[in-house]
């Protein structure tokens, strides 16, 4: 009975760690791969925000959760940015390298938001849209984010706590 049970209990784990990321997660886990390919200058930082943003239009199983993986995206990619910023821009050509040769790279999109996967998995929106219009290439568009970035970091207030304030 016991190795029954332990049986059972091993195969939901296999299940569970094959199941598929919570669309938020994964939302935020693009945002961050934004964040440092766009902190390290990546040639394919532009392709891959496209990317990033088709999925995340297409996967969205409302329009309410899509506004809410937009604010989570950004701010994940923001809070990337800055930790990048914070050390230095440490050890970008490693992470160049890495970026440039990710899956997501061999990924289709289509113009009406379709995209194939490099798995083969077929990502097809809830209503067609523009893929086009979703994300445009501009020379400029990495000194407006971190200016952006800048404007944020000068509202952040630093509260310095000194000593233990308990009696």
């Amino acid at each position: 009975m016991k190795k029954f049970v332990l049986f059972v209990f091993c195969c939901s784990i296999a299940t569970i760690a094959k199941a598929e990321m919570p669309y938020i997660d994964e939302v935020k886990a693009l945002g961050a791969i934004a964040g440092q390919g766009m902190a390290c200058g990546s040639s394919k930082y532009d392709k891959f925000e496209l990317l990033a943003r088709a999925i995340m239009l297409t996967k969205a199983p409302s329009q309410r959760q899509r506004v809410d993986a937009m604010y989570a995206y950004n701010e994940s990619k923001a809070n990337t940015y800055f930790s990048k910023e914070i050390d230095g821009f440490h050890n970008c050509g490693e992470i160049n390298y890495r970026f440039n040769n990710q899956e997501i790279f061999k990924a289709t999109l289509y113009r009406d938001g379709t995209i194939k996967m490099p798995d083969g998995q077929i990502l097809t929106p809830r209503e067609p849209y523009d893929a086009t219009k979703i994300y445009k290439n501009t020379p400029d568009a990495k000194k407006k984010a971190e200016a952006i970035y800048d404007g944020a970091k000068a509202k952040i207030i630093k509260v310095d706590v000194k000593g233990d304030t308990r009696g």
